[in-house]
């Protein structure tokens, strides 16, 4: 069998995924989970399928906004995400100017 294996042409491919996180606004909402009016962060999480560690294209997006009082992450859909950036643009509810670079990519 190893001989078998001699001179064959032995190929490999690499292929992931790596994650990538983006503050899209900040805007000032009554909590869930704590009640308090407080800051809570939108953020937008892209995750990407990656040939040879070269980001291709996305595979998955999710959006969440994140109190930062108590830390409680609540997970919003596209439609609402777009709504709150609206909001946050249009300065209601004491919403700041929005931040569009990306953080620190997380790992996945």
């Amino acid at each position: 069998m190893t001989q078998e294996l001699i001179g064959k042409d032995r190929r490999v491919i690499i292929f992931g995924t790596k994650g990538y996180l983006y503050q899209l606004a900040i805007l000032t909402l009554v909590c869930g989970q704590c009640g308090n009016p407080a800051a809570h962060t939108l953020r937008k999480r892209v995750t990407k399928f990656t040939l040879f560690f070269v980001p291709l294209f996305p595979v998955s997006t999710k959006y969440a906004t994140q109190c930062t009082f108590c830390g409680a992450e609540q997970k919003v859909t596209g439609e609402q995400a777009e709504q709150l950036q609206a909001q946050a643009l249009s300065g209601g509810q004491g919403g700041q100017q929005p931040y569009g670079q990306p953080q620190q990519p997380y790992q996945s």
